[in-house]
């Protein structure tokens, strides 16, 4: 753990705000830009922890900053919102995510960045690298928003395409835009913008975030365009839960068997029994293992181990490649096993 003290508090528009950090240890590593940072709070015996964006770049002479949406029921959102102050200290973890872009000089990509909303924040990170670590590559931020009112960093969006007029192109997407056919984001429109961007060559790559439906439209187009699957990155900002109307789900048949399985950590094996309504991350917390997890929910990385023996099923997976399955990699946090014997090996 690190000791982060907040040096400023900035209101952004749409229930948002972004929290400047200053490292009191300073020892926290070098992050990536696109990376996420966990908090972590204790309130008594119970520990949570809540992951948000960098909206900071590594690259750029600028303090650690993350941008924070307020949810109405959201415990740690709630919080900071509204009972953090500048000054106060908050316990953080080392930068996880795999959401990143490393820039490197020698690059030439046109890069497009697709965002809906506070899913613009890794993104902006990602932009602010990609223009300064790299001298050829190009920047397409395309940002949908309900309006200019309630479009988040618009200022400092701005003042980088002055700064980078030949390199920068941002295409703000209003729904309350007149023009209809530019008001909200379509297979289309993704079209248009990408062809007219790249002029017929095929070097690009792809980073999306925001909704699930956004990002899968944006996904489905490029690859009916020819563009190979590696190229096109995800973030989830939203829970599987929230994109899922609960009268369509449909009813699954549940395996209440409890399995006995051997989680090794750091080291050590440890037996532990898995009830069918808890994950192994769930288990392994509850016996009192200092685990590394930060969404619970299958949509970040830092969770990651490997199957050595037996099997698993996952709740829900937003990191891990279809081979990466089959090859026996999971993410705790929303995984139950199938068989007695099973062995999980956490990195």
């Amino acid at each position: 753990m690190y000791t982060f003290r907040i040096s400023e508090i900035i209101k952004q528009p749409n229930h948002n705000i972004s929290i400047r950090f200053e490292d009191k240890s300073n020892s926290f590593p070098v992050y990536k830009a696109g990376q996420f940072l966990t908090l972590s709070f204790e309130f008594g015996d119970r520990e949570v922890r809540r992951s948000y964006s960098f909206s900071s770049s590594p690259d750029v002479n600028e303090p650690y900053e993350i941008t924070v949406k307020r949810v109405d029921n959201g415990e740690i959102s709630r919080l900071l919102h509204h009972r953090t102050a500048v000054g106060e200290e908050i316990q953080v973890m080392d930068p996880q995510g795999l959401f990143t872009y490393e820039p490197n000089d020698e690059h030439k990509n046109t890069i497009f960045l697709f965002g809906a909303g506070v899913g613009v924040t890794p993104l902006y990170s990602i932009l602010k690298s990609a223009l300064v670590g790299e001298k050829n590559s190009k920047v397409v931020l395309v940002y949908s928003n309900s309006s200019k009112e309630q479009t988040i960093f618009y200022e400092d969006l701005i003042k980088w395409q002055e700064e980078f007029p030949d390199r920068l192109h941002i295409e703000f997407i209003w729904s309350n835009a007149k023009n209809l056919l530019k008001a909200r984001l379509n297979r289309d429109y993704i079209i248009s913008l990408v062809n007219s961007e790249l002029n017929g060559s095929k070097d690009a790559v792809f980073y999306t975030c925001g909704p699930l439906f956004y990002m899968d439209l944006v996904r489905f187009t490029l690859l009916g365009m020819g563009f190979p699957e590696e190229s096109i990155k995800r973030e989830t900002f939203h829970f599987p839960e929230e994109e899922e109307d609960e009268d369509e789900k449909e009813e699954e048949a549940v395996d209440e068997t409890s399995y006995d399985i051997v989680l090794k950590f750091q080291g050590d094996e440890y037996p532990l029994t898995i009830p069918y309504n808890k994950t192994i991350l769930d288990v392994g917390l509850e016996n009192k293992l200092k685990l590394p997890y930060s969404c619970k929910s299958g949509m970040c990385s830092t969770c990651i181990s490997q199957v050595t023996n037996g099997s698993v099923r996952m709740d829900y997976n937003e990191v891990l490649t279809d081979r990466e399955v089959e090859n026996g990699r999971c993410l705790i946090c929303t995984s139950h096993p199938l068989e007695n014997g099973t062995t999980v090996e956490v990195f």
